[in-house]
């Protein structure tokens, strides 16, 4: 396998990072309730996808001190 000749500088190997980044999820408001939820998955928040129940959501209870 070859090697490289010279150590890449600093420099050079952040100029070809700079393209790694973290995306931002698309957020859409739900059909039903209109919280932010990533596109094309049910909402967590009332369990509805495409303005049709899929799940039970049962609200969290809160805890005793």
């Amino acid at each position: 396998m070859a090697h490289p000749k010279r150590q890449h500088s600093v420099q050079r190997t952040r100029k070809r990072r700079t393209h790694w980044k973290v995306e931002v999820p698309g957020l859409n408001p739900c059909s039903n309730c209109a919280k932010p939820i990533v596109s094309h998955r049910v909402c967590p928040f009332c369990g509805f996808y495409k303005g049709k129940p899929v799940i039970n959501v049962q609200p969290k209870e809160k805890k005793k001190k």
